[in-house]
């Protein structure tokens, strides 16, 4: 059996200190059951002496969590700090209290101005003071990414010999390489005595980019609890993000020795949640959560991922609850994604029926950024509309605007593929066109219905026109036509109308 490395969650805490990210109770409530809903082990909902809310957060998770996780309040080595925390974890099933100090040489001399003896009497006294109203207590070395190695071990065979139950050795700043921050933990599990009888814990921050390699340093050191957060929310440019970490230990469990019971499946809806409620957007390419962590572009990925999944992906999506993998449809995509996507939306097309769909979406593919299902269906139904047509669009120019009189010149093939052109003058430019086709196809209509929505999002939506023609004896032709240009797409709903009105008289004189 691999070794147990316990999440330690502290999106609550140090989470929340992320500038713009506060919470207020219920909010910390409503992501304390998704952080249940996770499994994670410890939750540490906050810091009570702070504030009246962080005392009342500490409490009401507390309440909240029951048996199914530690809830944890952070402290300095302060006396009143200790009470205040021990009082929010009164009616707590598995309370503990996080208590610590700074360390490293800069916080020792410039911040607390202290020498490293009492700093290890403070240790000793705020261990052995939260220890008379908790079993379960962590101390933190705060800075100890930049601590003296033998100071560092003197402090925590202290915290340890006054009864520490868990001791978190922090890369505070994110300052260490991770393979310095492994031997550091390593030389505390060689040098403190009793070490291997509590949770080592390791709590480090993104300020170079890279809060996850640390932990996984630490962990593959002998650390067996990591402090992190959803989305890597935290202090300056975060924490360790938990979803990187869990997933990292998932994917190389035999190797680190070592596995969580995290649920993973929750991640996608905790990483939405706690970004929907701090306002912090996640990025698109973050690992795990990210927008486009499953989704896949070019060609060359696409065929490879629809052949056998992991090809281009390590994880299964629906591991972290993303669903399956997306192949997104660019200008870069082949034949073999944009016939998997079209027939996930039930079209079989193959041969020269795909070729001529695909060009189309490539004509399309090159004026978007992404092109999404509905533009397909309208690119499959634009080919069918074409199939059957007497007549069929080769170009359509309009000039219009004030004060000039709007003008069109429509260019059709017939099916003696003979190429005719008109232009006409209207009183606007969908009228203009609307005459020069009457020009050319000459067949009485009246033109009663003209309609327009926009088929996909964003601003380079495709539109589709509706369009309702009557003939002389009352009969009404529907036609559509989409495109990115609005007249381009009246100009092929009018043409379409027209075509099934003069397919329809074909075949009644037949």
């Amino acid at each position: 059996m691999t070794r147990k490395i316990q999440i330690f969650d502290t999106t609550l805490r140090d989470g929340e200190q992320s500038p713009g990210a506060s919470m207020n109770t219920e909010e910390k409530l409503v992501v304390a059951r998704q952080l249940l809903r996770l499994n994670v082990d410890v939750i540490e909902a906050g810091f009570p002496i702070s504030s009246p809310g962080d005392f009342e957060s500490v409490r009401r998770i507390a309440e909240l969590a029951g048996d199914q996780a530690t809830v944890c309040a952070l402290t300095r080595a302060v006396e009143k700090d200790i009470d205040s925390a021990a009082d929010a974890l009164k009616y707590c099933k598995r309370p503990r209290i996080h208590t610590g100090i700074g360390v490293s040489p800069s916080h020792l001399q410039d911040k607390l101005r202290i020498s490293e003896e009492e700093c290890l009497k403070r240790t000793a006294h705020c261990v052995s003071y939260a220890k008379q109203y908790v079993e379960d207590v962590q101390f933190y070395a705060e800075d100890a990414g930049r601590s003296d190695y033998d100071f560092l071990v003197r402090v925590i065979q202290t915290a340890i010999d006054n009864g520490a139950t868990v001791v978190n050795i922090p890369d505070t700043t994110g300052y260490s390489l991770p393979e310095e921050f492994g031997r550091r933990i390593k030389y505390l599990m060689d040098n403190v005595n009793g070490i291997e009888n509590v949770t080592v814990a390791v709590h480090c921050h993104n300020d170079l980019g890279m809060a996850t390699a640390l932990a996984m340093e630490g962990v593959k050191n002998g650390a067996t609890q990591i402090e992190c957060t959803i989305n890597g929310l935290g202090e300056r440019a975060g924490n360790t993000a938990m979803e990187e970490v869990v997933m990292a230990i998932k994917m190389h469990e035999q190797e680190l020795d070592a596995h969580t019971d995290v649920n993973t499946r929750e991640f996608l809806k905790a990483s939405r949640l706690v970004s929907s409620i701090t306002g912090m957007s996640v990025q698109a390419n973050k690992a795990i959560v990210g927008a486009n962590a499953f989704a896949h572009s070019s060609g060359i990925h696409q065929d490879g991922v629809l052949k056998k999944r992991d090809t281009y992906e390590i994880i299964d999506p629906a591991d972290v609850g993303a669903g399956q993998s997306q192949i997104v449809l660019t200008a870069r995509s082949g034949h073999a994604a944009l016939k998997h996507r079209l027939e996930e939306l039930g079209y079989d097309l193959e041969g020269e029926a795909l070729d001529q769909v695909y060009g189309a979406f490539l004509d399309l593919a090159d004026k978007k950024k992404e092109v999404y299902d509905e533009d397909l269906e309208s690119l499959v139904n634009e080919r069918d509309r074409n199939e059957n047509a007497i007549y069929v669009l080769e170009g359509v120019q309009i000039s219009c605007g004030f004060p000039l009189t709007p003008t069109a010149t429509v260019t059709l093939r017939n099916q003696a593929d003979q190429v005719v052109t008109a232009c006409e003058f209207g009183t606007g430019p969908i009228d203009a066109m609307c005459k020069a086709i009457d020009k050319i196809v000459q067949v009485d209509n009246d033109l009663t219905e003209f309609a327009v929505q926009s088929v996909t999002r964003g601003i380079d939506a495709l539109g589709e026109v509706t369009i309702r023609v009557t003939d002389p004896e009352g009969a009404i032709y529907t036609g559509r036509g989409s495109d990115g240009d609005i007249v381009v797409s009246s100009t092929k709903a009018y043409l379409n109308a027209l075509n099934r009105l003069l397919n329809d008289k074909k075949e009644h004189r037949k």
